[in-house]
């Protein structure tokens, strides 16, 4: 491996994180045909196969893997080291990568997000949205973004905003020849989008009032794991949903939606942004979460 440079290493981890050539080729500026001979000089180097390749997919091998673990945490360390460097410049510049649900992405892309490329020319923000929680500190992330209640007990976390509120929803066909649920057990008698978590296992519908809490393994025929999948479903008649307010408040104010059971849905732990403690953190990193408690102080005031 004498010729591998740090433009390798990252390379093999954003494969791994991405899970295609493609998609990694486009987060590193390069040509897929430039990674893939990249890759092929370091696992030719390293005189082991990195990854399994088939015609549709890539997936790590054993000695891959075990790569992935060792070097990710190096080059956490290098970046630190870079971004310190750069942090004595005082002028913020580089990449912040962001990992956020889809809802808190959208939530902070205008008020948070847009605001800090604005103010910082020499900043670059690569913000991925998807639903399950990952490692951040190993897949190269900075920040991360989720409700409190699951951010990592390890983590630095920075509430950004109020509490979120859930809601459960359905389609005024629905109930119309069907009862009003008055109390959560009464939903065992209706058709419920049933969601799967990222670790694999059903979401169950929490609800609470008056101290007392109820948490109810509803029934349903569909099983999905993406939000504005089960919404779609809930719109087209599908059944009962249960969702982040802020994703169906337009459904509900237009009509196509009613809400059910909202006594039984206080207020819930809101979104947190959160990172790991770092000794020497990028200028980048400081003017981002500098704003982050304005938009958080804001957000409380008003």
């Amino acid at each position: 491996m004498k010729n591998a440079g740090l433009r390798d290493l990252e390379a093999v981890l954003a494969i791994a994180r991405r899970g295609t050539f493609r998609a990694a080729a486009i987060e590193l500026g390069m040509s897929t045909t430039a990674l893939s001979h990249a890759i092929a000089r370091l696992e030719a180097g390293l005189g082991v196969r990195l990854f399994n390749r088939t015609t549709r997919s890539v997936s790590l091998s054993d000695a891959g893997r075990q790569f992935v673990a060792s070097v990710s945490p190096a080059l956490a360390e290098i970046r630190g080291a870079m971004d310190s460097v750069r942090a004595q410049g005082q002028t913020p510049s580089g990449m912040l990568r962001i990992n956020a649900s889809a809802v808190a992405g959208r939530e902070i892309i205008s008020p948070l997000v847009l605001d800090f490329l604005r103010r910082h020319p020499r900043m670059q923000v690569d913000l991925v949205t998807e639903e399950r929680l990952v490692d951040i500190v190993a897949e190269g992330f900075d920040l991360g973004i989720r409700t409190g209640d699951l951010v990592p007990r390890d983590m630095i976390a920075l509430p950004l905003g109020k509490p979120q509120r859930y809601a459960v929803v359905a389609t005024p066909a629905w109930l119309a020849d069907r009862p009003l649920p008055l109390v959560p057990a009464d939903l065992l008698a209706h058709d419920c989008i049933r969601v799967r978590l990222p670790n694999r296992e059903l979401f169950r519908w929490y609800f609470e009032r008056q101290g007392e809490v109820v948490q109810i393994d509803v029934r349903g025929r569909l099983i999905l794991d993406e939000a504005a999948i089960a919404r779609a479903a809930v719109l087209e008649g599908a059944g009962i949903g249960f969702f982040i307010e802020q994703n169906v408040a337009e459904d509900i104010a237009a009509g196509r939606l009613i809400r059910l059971l909202e006594d039984w849905t206080p207020p819930r732990p809101g979104f947190c942004l959160y990172y790991p403690g770092r000794r020497n953190p990028s200028a980048g990193l400081t003017a981002f979460l500098a704003m982050a408690r304005e938009m958080a102080r804001q957000a409380q005031s008003g």
